[in-house]
């Protein structure tokens, strides 16, 4: 049913076949602020309501062609009309009065009809209908407002499981910024170059053979987060966490003019971090150290996986360079290829080891031992 404007004059449907009737109608409530509109058939109230509604029907019963029985009927059974306030205009007789409300009337008078008592009635009638109208408004802004509300929720339930994917290989800024452009435009498949780190703990293997393994559970605890948050905090992107090795890299998808000077400064933040851990597990017994292998060069990168469980991959000789180096680091060292070496050379103390050996990789890698950072560069 179309709500209407409670501001304006209630609208009142007169339909009666005589001339003088309506005329008495409309004589009785246009005074009174009503706007009446007046036809002398059934079939031409029908036609009218079929384009607009008024506020009440004073439905005349005895009239040719469609009588007041039947167009109560047609109107009660439009859904659009079905609740419109009818008063039927019935002679003296209980028995028109009960079919007059077994037709659908909410309620009638009775010829010849008393003023004050048809106006009481209409008023009364139209009140209930704004009431109706009111109801009918406020539960279809109800309505908007939950699937408004219900639209916002889904949105940001995509956004969150958007920034979660994000957050799986990004750090927390970079997946913001990501999600503030809307641009995942890096996840197809593309090639660019990074640094890429890698590193992993020394005598893990034998350690994870014979400990505990809540023992070894706890101590993968403590190193993940510890790496987890310095990854973060140098806004590296997180390839993958497997056991103790982690693989870091640098210039994707975020451009990083300084990947291997930052690719730096992480690892030996994160020498330093586990030098401090490891004090702890050797007072529990266990012997482990830290290695940590950099490399420059291009990969293809891009989201690998299925529905559900993707990752953010680089796919190049780099990332194998990086863990062979790494593979060969003693406990605390830092090792680093040439490439990575010069880069770095603004803020890293380095020291040259020559040509290496990598498996996997046919020619030898010049390589270069990260000693520690320049106090006095690294701090300007």
């Amino acid at each position: 049913m179309t709500m209407q404007d409670d501001t304006r004059d209630p609208v009142v449907l007169v339909v009666d076949d005589l001339e003088p009737n309506r005329k008495l109608m409309d004589a009785v409530l246009s005074p009174r602020g009503f706007a009446v509109h007046a036809t002398e058939s059934g079939e031409d109230a029908l036609d009218w309501l079929a384009g607009q509604l008024p506020d009440i029907v004073l439905l005349d019963i005895q009239m040719p062609g469609i009588d007041g029985y039947e167009t109560c009927r047609r109107i009660r059974s439009d859904d659009r009309t079905a609740y419109l306030p009818v008063v039927m205009v019935t002679a003296s007789g209980n028995e028109q009065k009960i079919r007059a409300i077994e037709a659908g009337a909410d309620d009638f008078v009775t010829k010849p009809f008393d003023q004050a008592e048809l106006l009481a009635r209409v008023r009364s009638l139209v009140r209930i209908k704004r009431y109706h109208d009111t109801i009918e408004r406020q539960s279809a802004e109800l309505a908007a407002w939950n699937r408004e509300l219900e639209a916002k929720v889904q949105a940001q339930v995509a956004e969150l499981e958007r920034v979660g994917r994000l957050r799986r290989f990004l750090s927390p800024q970079v997946a913001g910024l990501v999600v503030e452009s809307g641009d995942e435009a890096f996840l197809t498949s593309h090639r660019a170059e990074i640094t890429a780190t890698y590193c992993d703990l020394r005598g893990f293997t034998p350690f994870a053979e014979t400990a505990e393994p809540e023992e070894v559970m706890a101590v993968l605890r403590d190193y993940h987060e510890a790496l987890g948050e310095l990854v973060f905090r140098f806004e590296g992107t997180l390839e993958h966490f497997a056991g103790d090795g982690l693989l870091v890299f640098f210039n994707d998808p975020i451009p990083c003019p300084d990947a291997p000077e930052r690719a730096v400064r992480m690892a030996v933040a994160m020498r330093g971090r586990v030098e401090q851990l490891a004090e702890g597990w050797r007072r529990r017994g266990h012997e482990l150290g830290f290695g940590v292998g950099i490399a420059q060069g291009y990969a293809t990168l891009g989201r690998v996986g299925f529905e559900g469980r993707y990752d953010y991959a680089a796919i190049g000789t780099v990332t194998n360079v990086s863990a062979r180096l790494s593979g060969l680091a003693e406990a605390g060292q830092i090792l680093v290829t040439q490439r990575v070496a010069a880069g770095a050379g603004e803020v890293a103390v380095t020291r040259p080891l020559g040509p290496v050996e990598l498996r996997g990789i046919t020619k030898p890698v010049e390589t270069h031992e990260v000693l520690g950072l320049d106090a006095a560069r690294s701090a300007s």
